[in-house]
């Protein structure tokens, strides 16, 4: 099987293309910088038109994992916006029409999405079947997921792939707060109450894998362990892992002038996610409680 990644120098991209290989797949990336683009790589960048994706080059590929996208995790302004739409919406459906006009095009397309899509929603358990949310975030994750209509209606398989915090000790939102924790200074953001959404990275890499080969499988899976757990209880998990107290709460106030807008709708927000298309597919979890998986990431 050839499996075409895009986003593949990013914390999931590389893992996965990581797996993919080790199960013996042929991986081809797909990438904006010319320093990249050799070897098994396709070189293309959506918002260049003197840079247009070789449809050749895409003949006998079997299955895209689209997963770039710019950050969200920081200050916004409006062209902060603009790029994190652009590098989202704008390049699924770049890369979906391209998809569509290919002779031999790929059986599935699995693409990122975000439990952002459910906007601030409480204490309410969320399903794949749960109503959309409202914000900037919800309202980009829904027009990320329209984009890939070309393609869906082109035959490719489609799965949208509604991610948590993905956990990894050495990338992301788990390496950023480990030095605070490990000094003892780590602690619940705002109340604490908010509900989190997460999984580790191997389970996320493997839940990617196996919804590549399940040709039953199409449309929105929630990628998150099936037990979130609020900001408090995650703070309290990190602090016992790390074999430090964990008391030292960050205000709301103090996110909101770090974060404007992100803070409420990032950090403070609530999405109990649950992930329940993939558990009745037959998905296993390695990693299903907090504890333990920090315990295995940290230990």
């Amino acid at each position: 099987m050839r499996v075409l990644i895009s986003g593949a120098s990013g914390m999931i991209g590389s893992a996965v293309a990581e797996a993919a290989r080790a199960a013996s797949m042929d991986v081809v990336r797909l990438v904006r910088s010319r320093s990249g683009g050799n070897g098994d790589a396709i070189l293309w960048n959506p918002a260049d038109a003197a840079q247009p994706l070789d449809l050749a080059r895409l003949e006998g590929i079997h299955a895209v994992v689209h997963l770039s996208g710019a950050s969200v995790a920081r200050r916004w302004n409006a062209a902060v916006k603009r790029e994190i739409v652009a590098s989202r919406v704008e390049s699924t459906r770049a890369l979906c029409m391209a998809l569509a006009r290919v002779r031999n095009r790929p059986r599935v397309l699995l693409c990122a999405s975000g439990s952002g899509i459910y906007g601030n929603r409480g204490d309410e358990v969320l399903t794949e079947e749960s109503t959309l949310g409202s914000g900037f975030l919800a309202d980009t994750c829904r027009a990320w997921e329209a984009a890939t209509r070309p393609a869906a209606e082109a035959g490719v398989r489609v799965v949208h792939l509604r991610c948590g915090i993905v956990l990894d000790r050495k990338r992301g939102a788990l390496a950023a707060m480990l030095p605070a924790f490990r000094a003892g200074l780590g602690g619940r953001l705002g109340s604490g109450g908010q509900w989190l959404s997460w999984i580790t990275l191997s389970d996320a890499v493997r839940a990617i894998l196996f919804l590549v080969s399940r040709d039953e499988s199409s449309g929105a899976f929630n990628i998150g362990s099936p037990h979130p757990v609020t900001n408090r209880e995650f703070a309290r998990a990190l602090g016992e892992a790390l074999h430090r107290p964990a008391v030292f709460p960050v205000p709301r106030f103090v996110l909101r002038i770090a974060f404007p807008e992100f803070a409420d709708e990032g950090l403070l927000a609530s999405q109990r996610m649950t992930p329940k298309r993939l558990t009745d597919a037959g998905f296993g979890f390695e990693h299903p409680e907090i504890g333990n998986a920090l315990h295995a990431l940290l230990g």
